[in-house]
């Protein structure tokens, strides 16, 4: 029988290409949702996913929901960074419940907002973890809860990335937010560090079919098994911007600084800019994530060209025309792969 994974959060960036990228390789797949049907219009392109009614904040649904699944992929969060304090470790605490009860193993996107500046360049799955944000204590105090479940007998599978782009739900980033505009066709790109920094990014189709191939090894996996995903590591932070003007036509379209100071300005009354300028860090310094790990045990890290992936990216936002059957297929991770 095929193995069957329930998705929290199938209609954001991550869930939706793993619900992709799972059934591309026979998996079965189930989705919670607050309303089903408005999603299943939403993601009418992947009719293949049986939507279930509930709430990732109610301990039932996800149980409910959660029966007979062999993996329960969490890639729900709030919105807009809103109210991550409140939702976050809630909704977490009822996936860890549900796996527990069904014997499910939980597959996390990890993120960088973790470590502070002392692990800084090279991350490392060892490194330490002490975050100076909310933000960061928080996906730290996840991550423990998680490891202590895997102590209790529930697998854990965790893959960590730098900043998300593309998917075609993928609106909740810095790509989306922060450097272009959305709907509207490229005029300039707004930059959020100094141009020289580095900064790693997650094509999050590549990412989805990286977590995929663990999940179908996962008899050799440990009880707690953290990877970092290289993704597209940027020694200059301008070698996003140059791929989107390229991608976009427009080679000469002026960089913007991101307005930090409206940000802080707004900050008291805008949560979203203020869990934006609480992750200023992370720009001004280069951070790596170091795969080497996961190239070991994968023999490769499923890799799609930055120019590939910025082009279907901005077409998936309405920020370009939408690239030719060609460019879409080579796209795919199953097409475009090599090591990193």
């Amino acid at each position: 029988m095929a193995s069957t994974a329930l998705i929290l959060g199938a209609t954001g960036g991550f869930g939706g290409e793993m619900a992709k990228a799972l059934h591309a390789h026979g998996w079965q797949i189930r989705a919670l949702n607050r309303n089903p049907k408005a999603a299943a219009r939403q993601m009418a392109d992947m009719p293949f996913i049986d939507w279930v009614k509930g709430d990732a904040m109610r301990a039932s649904d996800v149980r409910a929901a959660a029966e007979g699944v062999d993996v329960i992929v969490h890639g729900v969060n709030p919105p807009g960074y809103r109210n991550w304090a409140g939702t976050v470790v809630p909704m977490l605490d009822n996936t860890i419940a549900a796996a527990k009860a069904v014997g499910a193993r939980i597959a996390f996107p990890g993120t960088v907002y973790n470590y502070g500046s002392d692990a800084f360049p090279a991350i490392r799955e060892d490194s330490p973890q002490k975050p100076k944000t909310k933000k960061g204590k928080l996906r730290v105090e996840m991550e423990r809860r998680l490891r202590i479940a895997s102590e209790e007998g529930v697998p854990v599978l965790i893959l960590r990335a730098g900043d998300f782009f593309g998917g075609r739900n993928a609106g909740n980033n810095w790509f989306a937010q922060g450097l272009v505009k959305p709907g509207k066709k490229l005029r300039s790109v707004a930059y959020p560090g100094p141009h020289h920094v580095g900064h790693n990014w997650a094509y999050l189709p590549d990412m989805a079919e990286t977590m995929t191939r663990l999940l179908l090894r996962a008899g050799e996996l440990p009880r707690f098994a953290p990877f970092n995903f290289g993704g597209h590591w940027l020694e200059q932070g301008m070698e996003m911007v140059d791929a989107i003007r390229y991608a976009a036509r427009v080679p000469h379209a002026p960089v913007k600084r991101l307005p930090w100071f409206a940000l802080t300005l707004l900050s008291p009354f805008v949560e979203t800019f203020r869990e934006m300028r609480e992750m200023r860090y992370l720009w001004k310094q280069p951070l790596r994530l170091d795969n080497s790990k996961l190239v070991a045990f994968l023999g490769h890290e499923p890799h799609t060209s930055l120019d590939i992936a910025v082009r279907t990216t901005l077409a998936d936002l309405g920020c370009i025309e939408p690239a030719s059957p060609l460019i879409a297929n080579a796209s795919s991770p199953l097409i475009a792969k090599g090591s990193v």
